[in-house]
């Protein structure tokens, strides 16, 4: 069983530095069997950060949708595992207003990365906070996670108003925020007519990824970690597509290295 203190001592050795912006995607069940689960591991990165600023996705595109068009940012649940579940209602960091894509922020500056999520109209935009990660310099660490659960990819294919990845209308939504005030939105949900999930294929940046520096490996727990850069991940995801073209994420795809070399 892994305590507090060894998931930090694993954070440090992943060359992350207490003053980084930190995002995670996490397999809780692949880290292992953590004291005190996991609000251990959210404490680990928020005490280890302590000059930072520390994110956890708590993304509600399952469950909310034309259908249930009400995203409640005190009790709607994330639909993406424990660990989301955990940090979204926990009180020393914020959760973001984004309906389908919110995420919860604790440290530096938190309040501030976060404003706004409510009038995003898709997904990850360019101005969201997914969008903020290259300027902030930010890491992003796939724990038991492989760049399928990279959603910060799905900013980079706004940034480029790539076609076909979103819904051509958008569904009315509902937002209830922190005090209970409502607000009325419109939302673009994800949708390719080519393959159920682009990011199924984002994996095919792989050998790219690690070639080029965007990537590198480690630990945490039992887990590998992959920690991506997101200024470099944007930097080749963008090169990539400019030499083979936008469609090499709904199908899998061998990018040769003149694509990114």
């Amino acid at each position: 069983m892994f305590t507090k203190e060894e998931l930090k001592a694993n954070i440090k050795a992943l060359e992350i530095k207490p003053t980084d912006t930190l995002l995670i995607h996490t397999s809780l069940r692949a880290v292992g069997k953590i004291e005190n689960g996991a609000d251990a591991l959210i404490d680990a990165f928020c005490e280890y950060l302590s000059d930072g600023l520390f994110i956890v996705p708590t993304h509600t595109w399952a469950n909310v949708n034309k259908d249930q068009p009400v995203f409640d940012v005190n009790k709607t649940l994330p639909c993406i595992g424990t660990l989301p579940t955990v940090a979204a209602f926990r009180k020393d960091g914020i959760r973001s207003l984004h309906p389908t894509h919110s995420v919860w922020a604790h440290g530096k500056a938190a309040a501030e990365f976060v404003k706004g999520e409510e009038t995003r109209l898709t997904p990850a935009a360019p101005d969201s906070c997914w969008g903020k990660l290259p300027e902030l310099k930010a890491k992003i660490l796939l724990i038991g996670v492989g760049n399928n659960r990279n959603t910060f990819i799905h900013s980079v294919d706004e940034m480029l108003d790539i076609p076909d990845r979103l819904a051509d209308e958008p569904f009315d939504s509902t937002i209830i925020d922190h005090d209970g005030n409502v607000i009325h939105g419109k939302m673009f949900k994800h949708n390719c007519s080519k393959c159920r999930s682009v990011a199924e294929y984002y994996p095919n940046f792989d050998r790219a990824f690690t070639e080029l520096g965007v990537q590198h490996f480690g630990r945490i727990g039992n887990a590998e970690v992959r920690v991506v850069d997101a200024a470099l991940c944007k930097e080749a995801v963008i090169k990539i597509y400019s030499r083979m073209g936008t469609d090499i994420t709904t199908q899998i795809t061998d990018i040769p290295k003149e694509a990114y070399i």
